[in-house]
Formats: structure tokens, sequence, C-alpha cells
């Protein structure tokens, strides 16, 4: 829990207090004096009688009644320590530095469980343990530097780690961020990352509350918990970035299907995110640079505009920008350039990038930025790059673009390079409460990131054309475990309104061959039993005679694991691929991306969360790199996204609904002329799994 005690207590205690600045409790005291700290400070420590100028008790017991106590003893002393506090003092806020529990072993973790109990019991907050404190505009109390400059409309910071989040507000300090508090949860015995979302969701004021939140995230303990406050926070006008680390390769599971094999931690991370509309970050400095974007106007499209006066840094930043997706205009054409042409120095161009060049002089500035504000309409946001080329001093200029950005309708990104040469005039705008983005390379990466994450969608579970109880149905009477039958496969699909190629499945020829007869040549016919039916010779294609069906039955039927022989009219098309792996925590992860034996090779693959509404599956399209494939690249007929993407929300509701399918693989879906049917699927399911409180759609 997070009360008052802890956001803004009347009263704080040091336990550990001390005069060496050097050690935890030194260096909080120094921090909330410099802080400048309005209620009644007292340190414990049975080594002095004053600390820093504050009286100093020598035992817990003796000290008067305090609100939050920052604890910064050894971890033997604490659930003595706690206790005393929490039950004869009225301490309702806790926030412990000290470390050596859960993270370093049982015992640890056993320690540590008591003195949750014991905060819990006392209706009291608790920071940490192992965590270098928190900060906010009423108190310092962390033990580290820096101190970035506090602003009540400044970040908000969450993060699991102590270092990374000092590490993250060096870099953001360095951009001109400010920050309106920072959470170091550390081991978040009682207060994790969630929790703080929470708070921070339900008390959230528009008008007088942060809308920026920074998020750095080692474990998510409750995935549901935070997908439900980041949408909120998000749906409420805030923005949020954030890093979630330790999801890499190593950490996947040995899986039977292609979705298995592919989905991970990692991809069920990205799914959250996206479907809460969080921007994720891989970096601290992207994290930070993506924080420093937040505070300017919202880029609403992606056309941008370079004004600079140095060549070389405006192609880098072209370069990047159009590798991320962004738009760069070419304005030369346009009615007025030549009109502000005449306004710049000769030699300029104005074809964006526009060059005002390196002798070009403030007011030069200021007309190429009026131009692209008011007259280059196709113009969504203006990237300026200014430096010192080390012969004039650059306030002039600076303070132009601090006009400019204070007046200016569209957002303006201002690129100030030379952090070394004209240290003192880029220290003068940033003071004046701008960011500056020294690289240019960053300041691209973070905007289309940001631009191509997706908003959170509407609260609707699309059931249109899905027979939910029909479904329920055929789940409650499979035999077994496993994977499921081809027929069960279709009558799922059938119920959950996706269309699947007919078929056949038998070890009797001459069902093949009537079936082969009703259908026309050519044909396939594919191995049932085997796994990885490719890797064995399987499947074969474009059969277009009986005599060729007949001696690839005998063949397949013949292959090890083989129990019968499944065939299908021979369809021609783009391949697709479509599945759902179902993640711990997370619930089911849904995949999309190019189908057929690539899935895995290339894998260019999009996750989401499901339940899935249609403007998301959309975007998870959208967003493969092979995306071009489908808008029909090289002359070829694209395929209908919309009807793909409603495939991906049919399934996502079977997923709902049907909670004991573990994984389900449809590789390939094939887009034809005329339209996009499932060829291939193969369903694994966990009977044993018991339903936990699926809801029941409306008569």
């Amino acid at each position: 829990m997070i009360n008052k005690e802890l956001i803004n207590p009347e009263s704080i205690v040091v336990v550990g207090g001390s005069n060496k600045t050097s050690k935890p409790g030194g260096n909080c005291i120094r921090n909330l004096i410099g802080g400048d700290y309005k209620g009644r400070l007292y340190a414990v420590n049975p080594k002095e009688t004053e600390v820093q100028g504050l009286k100093c008790y020598a035992h817990v017991s003796e000290i008067p009644h305090t609100e939050l106590a920052i604890i910064s003893v050894p971890a033997p002393l604490c659930l003595e320590t706690v206790t005393i506090l929490a039950e004869e003092k009225g301490v309702k806020a806790f926030i412990m530095y000290t470390a050596g529990f859960g993270e370093e072993s049982e015992e640890g973790g056993e320690l540590e469980k008591k003195i949750v109990e014991v905060v819990n019991r006392a209706g009291a907050s608790l920071i940490g343990p192992n965590c270098i404190g928190f900060l906010n505009r009423y108190h310092h109390s962390l033990f580290t530097l820096p101190i970035p400059k506090m602003d009540p409309f400044g970040v908000d910071m969450i993060s699991s780690s102590g270092g990374t989040a000092i590490f993250i507000m060096e870099s953001a300090i360095k951009m001109g961020l400010r920050f309106n508090s920072v959470w170091s949860v550390g081991n978040a015995a009682q207060t994790g990352v969630e929790d703080v979302l929470e708070y921070m969701d339900i008390h959230y004021r528009a008008e007088t509350d942060s809308k920026i939140k920074l998020l750095y995230i080692e474990s998510i303990r409750d995935p549901d918990k935070l997908l439900e406050h980041t949408t909120s926070l998000i749906r409420k006008g805030c923005k949020i970035a954030a890093i979630k680390s330790g999801t890499s390769a190593s950490g996947m599971r040995a899986a039977s299907s292609h979705t298995g094999a592919m989905a991970n931690p990692d991809l069920a991370v990205e799914a959250l995110f996206r479907k809460a509309g969080v921007v994720r970050c891989l970096s601290r400095e992207e994290l930070a640079t993506v924080g420093a974007v937040f505070t300017l106007k919202e880029l609403k499209n992606k056309n941008i505009a370079i004004v600079t006066h140095a060549g070389g840094p405006a192609v880098i930043l072209t370069d990047a920008l159009s590798k991320g997706g962004m738009e760069i205009p070419k304005l030369s054409d346009h009615p007025l350039a030549k009109e502000l042409k005449s306004k710049l120095l000769p030699g300029s161009s104005v074809s964006n990038p526009i060059d005002i060049l390196g002798t070009g002089e403030p007011k030069h500035l200021a007309a190429a930025i009026d131009y692209c504000e008011k007259k280059f309409k196709e113009i969504d946001g203006i990237a300026v790059i200014f430096g010192s080329p080390g012969l004039t001093r650059v306030y002039e200029a600076y303070d132009v673009l601090d006009r400019k950005m204070r007046t200016c309708g569209k957002p303006i990104f201002p690129i100030l390079p030379s952090v070394s040469t004209a240290l003192d005039e880029t220290d003068f705008f940033v003071k004046k409460g701008h960011v500056n983005f020294s690289d240019e390379a960053e300041l691209a990466n973070a905007l289309t990131k940001i631009l191509k994450t997706p908003h959170p969608p509407a609260n609707n579970l699309e059931l249109k054309g899905v027979d939910v109880p029909l479904i329920r149905r055929i789940i409650d009477n499979l035999p077994e475990s496993g994977y499921i039958a081809s027929h069960y496969v279709q009558m799922l699909f059938k119920a959950a309104g996706i269309p699947m190629v007919d078929e056949l499945v038998s070890d009797k020829w001459g069902e093949i061959r009537d079936f082969a007869e009703k259908y026309g040549y050519p044909v396939v016919a594919k191995v049932v039993g085997p796994l990885h039916k490719s890797d064995i010779g399987g499947v074969v294609l474009n059969i277009r005679s009986q005599e060729h069906l007949k001696m690839e039955f005998k063949r397949l039927i013949k292959i090890p694991e083989a129990h019968a022989v499944m065939i299908q009219p021979m369809l021609k098309g783009i391949e697709l691929f479509a599945g759902a792996k179902y993640e711990d925590k997370f619930g089911h992860i849904v995949l999309c991306g190019l189908g057929g034996i690539f899935v895995e090779i290339f894998s260019d693959v999009a996750s989401g969360l499901a339940p899935l509404a249609t403007e998301e599956a959309l975007s998870m399209i959208r967003s493969l790199k092979g995306h071009k494939v489908f808008e029909g690249a090289r002359g070829q007929k694209g395929i209908d996204e919309y009807r793909f993407a409603q495939i991906i929300v049919h399934m996502s509701a079977l997923l709902r609904f049907a909670t004991e399918i573990k994984e389900l693989d449809i590789n390939p879906l094939l887009a034809t002329e005329k339209g996009i049917i499932a060829v291939d699927a193969r369903i694994r399911i966990e009977k044993e799994t018991m339903k936990q409180n699926v809801p029941w759609p409306e008569d």
C-alpha cells in the first residue's frame, strides 16, 4: 500500500543516520536537508548525539511519534527495528535501504517476509528493501546522487533497480528532463512497479499530476495489473515508456509447434506493451530520449522538416528518420519555396533539409521555422539542428529557438550538438525549461518508436461470427490432452468463424481417391502423425493425377509414426501465419506473420495479447517487416488485410473461451483471390487446466 505518510510525511527518522555522507544514512540526511524538507527530521545512531545538526537518538525506542522511517542498518537488526517503530512509534511508512534479504539467500527471504508481516499488520507502507529510496517534491529520501530538478509536471520514474535508476537520471538530466518523483522499489517486498502505477492511476488528477511515466522493470509479477493501470493512465492522457530486462532468447522453452518455438518471454512483453500503448525501450539512453520527446508537443503524423546549418547531421537525421518509416517531404517544389529562399543567405537550400548555411543568422533560423509552421501545411514537426562552429556565441540563436518552441503550434525538436563548444549556451537554453537532443540518430529512433506504438484499444470483445457455447461443448467433449485430431480442429474453427479448407483424413485408399475425384485435381497430400511434415517429405503438392496420388499415398502411409493421410484441394496464394501460445501470468500470446517454411527462418512475427480487437490485429500486421508483401510487391496482388485481421481476432476469441488450448498453429493461412483460408492447423490442449471464471457473453 502507498499512503500519505510516504508521499508527504510530517516527520522522518533516519535509522542509521550518520555524519559521514559516504554512508547511505549520512547521504540521505544531507539530501533531505539540501532538499529543504519542511517537516521534523530525526536521526538514530548509538554512536552519535548530533548528526549534521540534528538531534540524534541512541535507540528507536527513544524517538517521538514519527510518520516515515528510513532504515539503513544491517539486515539482522531490521526486524526488531521495524517492529518497535510500527508498534510503538506509530510509523506508517518505511523506506528500507538495507540489502541482504530475498535477493541474497533463502534465510534473507524469510526475514523479509516477517518484516512485511509486521508492516502490513500496522497498515503501513514499505518501499524496498535493497533500494536507493524515494524522491519527490516533498522529501528527497534517496541516499544517492544526482538529485534532479523537481517539477510537478516532470517525469515520474519507477525502477526495479536503484543503480539503473541513477544511470537513467544521469542521461535524463543531461537532456534537460525534470522529475516529479523517483521510485526505487528494490526487492518490492510489499510495493512493486505495478503497485506504484495503481496508486498513480487511482489518484491521478490531470490538472496537477505528471503525465509522463518512465519504467525500468526486472520482473512483471502481475501482468494484468500492469496492463490495467498503464492502459488506464494512457487513456487519461499520460505517456508511458518502459524497459523490461531479462527477456532474451535463452529464456525460450522447448516446444513442438512453430508458435511454441518462436513464442518467448520477449514476445510476451512486446504483446503486453503493445496492448497497453507503452513505448518499449531497450536502453537507458533510449528511455531518457523517449521521455524527453514526451515533454514536447505531440507529433500527430510522420512528415518532418529539418532546419539546419550543418549538412552532415541533417543527412544522418534524414537517413535515420527514413529508415524508421518517417517522411521528409521535398519542399523545393512548394509554391512558397522561392519566397523562403529569398529570406535566407545566397546558397541556402530549401529542399528539406532546409540548410541555412553555417553562416546563417538567428533571423534566418526564425524564418525557416515560421515557414514550416505556417506555410508548409504538410509538415507535422520540425527538427532544428543548430550548434556552434566555434567562431561565435549562439545565445541569440538559442533565444530565438526558445521563443519559437513556446509559440509554435507544431512540435520542434532541438538538436544542439555542441555540448562542449557551446556548453554555456546549451545550459542557458535547457535552464529555460527545454530539453536537448545532442544526437540526431537517437532522436530519430525515439520519434519512430513513439509514432509506431499503438494507442490502447477499446475494451470490446469482438464475438460476431463466434459460437461460444459450441466452442465450449467441443472442448468439454475432447477425450484427452495433447494435439487434437484434425476433425476437432475443423469443428473448432467452424465454431470460431475461421475458414478452413475442406479436407479428408483417412488410411483407406478408396476414400482418398473418392475425395480427389469429388474436388478435382490438383490436390495436396500430407502425412498425419509426425510433427514436422516438411522435414521428412511428408507434404506433397500439386498432385495432378490418380496414379500420382496413389503412389504418394503408399509412400506417406509407410513413414514412421504415420497413421493416416490428409488430402486437400490444391490452392495457390500468399502464405500467411497465425498462431498462439499460452504464457504463464500473461495468458495467450497471439502471433502473426509470413507463413510456410520461412516463419521460423525470418522470425518476422508480431505479437499481441488475447483477446484482440480488429485495430490491434491490423496494427500487428502493419508492424511486420514483410508488410510490403501484403500490400502487393513487384506487381503481385496484395492481400485483404482486414480479413487477415478478422481471422486473428476470431482466433483470439476462441482462445479466450477455450483456455485449455496451450498452443495453436495455423501455417499456412493462404491468401487467395477468393479470400483467406486456413490450410493446415495444429491445436494442443491441456484438459486438466480448469476454466477460471471464463466470462460468458450475454444472450
